[in-house]
């Protein structure tokens, strides 16, 4: 069986200092907001390049604190992707907004700056750029759009650990998770919001705090949504291979290319233009594509699919009164679209075994 990812071999790698930072926390007792906490908040924020990270309980969490900490007018729009995770819709809602979706373009599936200019008007607040599948979202032409409309932005970088991206503005308010299977992944439940403003970076810390800064002082209403020490030591041992980590995904994905590319087919994916990609995933499209992931579990190989309903037409989001056509590429896209095993321990025998399966099935449609 090829896995979908490896957990195991990576925690085989950091096992070890794991151990020893377990066993830190565990004798100091320092299990909730320990030094590891702010030393991984430290390490992160200098990874990403920017000057505050501010470790929260989950990716979702840290997408609704990012827009609870950019003090939205209740009830506002936030426009962003009809393909996404459910979270990114979910959060938008918590935080007391109301979910404006826009489709993704053809090529890359990620937000489409057209449409999202079409999508924003009056009562618009708040635009969420997705950074899908490892790398990022064409931010430039975000960031005009959100000046032009007066619209704040939230990224949502749960899947671009390591991603960059040339000719960008710098980042001013990021959500991240790093939820098991990321770049970049806990040991169960974990997330981050990066800021530039040393304001806003305060405001999220508040809120995830139950609101309070100095101990039964409660300045705002808040929640609980803070980092938990063992999760920030595994973070931390993770954090300094992570580099190396996304570094082999490419080479994966480059391995990916190549096997793939005589396949008739299959569609490869590739990085936008100036982006740098971590490749979280490696989402090829195919006809007939539940018959597709049907035969590569048979021979094997744990494919996925992310995400095969669009946001619109999730019974949940049924009130934005959306339905069937609305966002016709996002639409296409989710009945076309599967993720092959990607992670850094992928071997090269791993690929050729899923490319000779991929290869085998589409020739028995």
């Amino acid at each position: 069986m090829i896995p979908f990812v490896d957990l195991r071999a990576a925690h085989a790698e950091v096992a070890e200092e794991v151990r020893q930072g377990f066993d830190r926390v565990l004798a100091t007792t320092a299990f909730v907001q320990g030094p590891d906490v702010a030393a991984f908040e430290q390490e992160y924020a200098a990874f990403s390049g920017v000057p505050h990270c501010v470790g929260v309980g989950n990716g979702t969490d840290a997408v609704e604190l990012a827009l609870r900490a950019s003090d939205l007018p209740p009830g506002a729009g936030a426009v962003l992707p009809a393909n996404t995770f459910v979270a990114t819709a979910e959060a938008v809602v918590r935080a007391g907004l109301r979910p404006v979706l826009t489709d993704c373009d053809e090529e890359f599936l990620l937000l489409d700056p057209a449409s999202a200019a079409t999508a924003a008007g009056t009562g618009t607040a708040a635009v969420l750029p997705v950074h899908l599948y490892g790398q990022q979202a064409p931010m430039a032409a975000v960031h005009e759009l959100a000046a032009r409309h007066g619209l704040a932005v939230v990224e949502d970088a749960a899947q671009s650990q390591g991603s960059e991206q040339a000719g960008r503005p710098p980042v001013g308010l990021a959500a991240t998770s790093f939820y098991a299977g990321k770049n970049l992944g806990a040991y169960g439940e974990a997330g981050a919001v990066l800021a530039s403003s040393a304001e806003t970076a305060r405001a999220v810390r508040l809120l995830a705090n139950h609101g309070s800064e100095v101990k039964y002082r409660h300045e705002t209403l808040g929640f609980n949504s803070r980092l938990d020490t063992l999760q920030a030591v595994v973070l931390r041992a993770k954090l300094a291979r992570l580099a190396r980590w996304n570094e082999l995904r490419r080479a994966a994905a480059d391995r990916y290319a190549d096997l793939l590319s005589g396949i008739d087919g299959v569609r490869v994916p590739r990085a936008a233009p100036g982006n740098v990609h971590v490749w979280h995933l490696y989402v090829i499209r195919v006809p007939e594509r539940d018959r597709v992931l049907a035969g590569l579990q048979e021979a094997g190989v744990q494919a996925q699919i992310h995400y095969p309903v669009p946001v619109h037409l999730q019974p949940a989001f049924s009130d934005l009164g959306h339905g069937p056509g609305d966002f016709p590429i996002a639409e296409k896209a989710a009945g076309e679209i599967l993720s092959l095993p990607m992670h850094p321990h992928l071997t090269a025998d791993q690929q050729e075994h899923v490319a000779e399966a991929l290869d085998k099935v589409l020739r028995q449609l």
